[in-house]
């Protein structure tokens, strides 16, 4: 078998670089061994691969079939032979991650903690944004969002248990103003409303009757980017505010929050970590897809 690979590497050198001595500083060894390796390569197949003349370097048809055969193969071997070495290499580096504002459990540093102790030599970035964006062409390593905006060509793992939105107010607002029965009761409320940007319009709240999606257009008599400053409202009285379950939890468990419309609300996928497809992840990535999968089995 070590025969039968013998000079593939130095075939493909010479193919790439038509050039013996370009392909020999590239192997690291003389232009004769580029030549003796390429003759046995030859020799043992039955028919020429390359064509010499003075000037020029070009391949026959023989060669040109050979090297569409063995090219991909190539690639796969060197591309394991570095995953092997990454498999033994210290993960390293800064890790950039854009993260939706509302990844409660992500954001919440537990599950980043942990990752930062297993991982000392690696350094985190994260953004906070709730813009759509390409991650790549940002220069960010992955993200985190729900699962329904993420792109198709991206790979997805989930970092948290489906989630759920609600309606919420404070019992001071409720006791001035009866609880909405059913969404279209919005229209008649005070909300407080979220948009990502001052150049768009406010959310529209999403829900769910019968099977069917439908949202409502609420017109907010405050708007903001901010969740902390809509709970807050919320919890000052100012109106009904609109958001996940898991992000107003600590409020409606000590009784500040109430929840509203529940049943116009049930749950969806959560939050994913997503990233590029590639054929190989940088060592840095791998090892958060490993230890985010790993979280999610214990």
């Amino acid at each position: 078998m070590v025969d039968e690979l013998e000079g593939i590497s130095v075939f493909l050198a010479v193919a790439e670089a038509r050039n013996f001595r370009l392909a020999g500083e590239r192997l690291g060894v003389t232009r004769s061994a580029v030549s003796q390796a390429l003759q046995r390569l030859e020799d043992r197949l039955g028919a020429p691969l390359i064509q010499r003349t003075t000037r020029s370097v070009s391949l026959t048809e023989a060669g040109e079939v050979f090297l569409e055969a063995v090219r991909p193969s190539m690639r796969q071997v060197r591309d394991a032979m570095q995953a092997v070495r990454d498999m033994q290499a210290r993960p390293s580096g800064l890790l950039r991650i854009a993260v939706s504002s509302i990844a409660e459990r992500f954001l919440s540093g537990t599950l980043l903690a942990g990752f930062m102790r297993t991982c000392p030599g690696i350094k985190i970035d994260i953004t906070i944004t709730d813009d759509e964006f390409d991650i790549v062409e940002a220069g960010f390593d992955a993200g985190v969002r729900l699962g329904e905006v993420i792109e198709q060509d991206m790979i997805a793992i989930p970092v948290s248990d489906p989630q759920r939105q609600c309606a919420a107010a404070s019992p001071a607002y409720l006791q001035r103003n009866a609880p909405p029965r059913h969404p279209r009761d919005l229209q008649n409320h005070a909300c407080i409303g979220w948009r990502p940007r001052p150049d768009t319009a406010p959310y529209r709240w999403e829900f769910t009757e019968n099977g069917r999606d439908f949202d409502v257009a609420v017109d907010p008599v405050l708007t903001t980017n901010d969740m902390g400053m809509m709970i807050r409202m919320a919890c000052a009285g100012a109106g009904i505010t609109f958001g996940m379950v898991e992000t107003f939890a600590p409020y409606i468990d000590c009784g500040e929050l109430v929840p509203l419309l529940e049943d116009f609300c049930p749950p969806f996928p959560g939050f994913y970590l997503y990233y590029p497809r590639r054929q190989r992840q940088p060592v840095k990535l791998r090892a958060l897809i490993d230890y985010v999968r790993k979280s999610g089995r214990s």
